[in-house]
């Protein structure tokens, strides 16, 4: 069946190249993600998000104000889950974040090609194992490595504002537009939870998968939605509960 997908998404249009596959995803998901799903090529792709996301970290981590922000964030989350660190572990962070920069690339590289991989096989399975799908792996992969050029390209946004803010707590989540809640109570924590720059990944991963298994795009962003809300949920529920909030 991935033949004939082949046949009916590609037509008698020629194959996209690398760069308009990006802006594709962009400007024209639909079409560029039949592309990409008939031709599923992602070396190209990944390294393009690769590079571009190490290098705005690696850049933000070379400045005092990006590992502060890493040891500040590091501390509030030890916080969070009810541990707060004493003064010898506060150190030890600061003694380590100098080198965070280098750090940066590994950590970016590995993180990218583990996330990727796993996002491909959970939605592999559910879609050919359990939902009688008939996509090969590589198409998944593809589409998922594709999806990821939306986070790449808000990332220098996204780290501009934090560098701004100094600070790594996101300000595209959906508790920006709830100032008045307390930052340490479960509605807060919830909202802080979802963001939305990721909410416009997912409904682009979802378009992707919605072309390749030909199905409505709806239905399965609103369940990835779901999934990623009771994520959110659960982080929410666990950290206020044992800060005792």
């Amino acid at each position: 069946m991935a033949d004939t997908f082949t046949a009916d998404a590609a037509g008698a249009s020629g194959a996209k190249g690398l760069p308009a596959r990006l802006a594709g995803v962009l400007f024209a998901p639909r079409a560029t993600y039949a592309d990409v799903a008939a031709r599923p090529r992602w070396l190209g792709a990944f390294l393009a998000v690769y590079l571009v996301t190490a290098s705005v970290t690696t850049l933000f981590m070379s400045t005092d104000v990006g590992r502060n922000a890493v040891v500040d964030q590091q501390i509030s989350q030890s916080e969070a889950f009810g541990r707060r660190p004493n003064q010898q572990a506060i150190d030890r962070l600061e003694s380590m974040s100098r080198y965070y920069a280098y750090f940066a690339p590994v950590t970016q590289f590995v993180s990218l090609a583990l996330g990727s991989l796993l996002a491909a096989a959970v939605l592999f399975a559910v879609f050919n194992a359990v939902m009688g799908g008939d996509a090969s792996f590589k198409q998944v992969y593809s589409i998922v490595v594709h999806s990821g050029v939306i986070l790449a390209v808000l990332s220098p946004f996204t780290t501009a504002l934090a560098y701004a803010r100094q600070t790594l707590t996101t300000a595209t989540n959906l508790g920006v537009f709830f100032p008045f809640l307390d930052e340490n109570s479960f509605p807060a924590r919830l909202l802080g939870a979802i963001d939305l720059v990721f909410i416009w990944w997912i409904v682009s991963l979802a378009i992707g998968l919605a072309v390749l298994y030909r199905r409505r795009t709806g239905p399965i962003a609103t369940t990835l939605l779901v999934i990623y809300a009771s994520i959110g949920l659960i982080i929410a529920a666990i950290k206020t509960a044992l800060s005792g909030a």
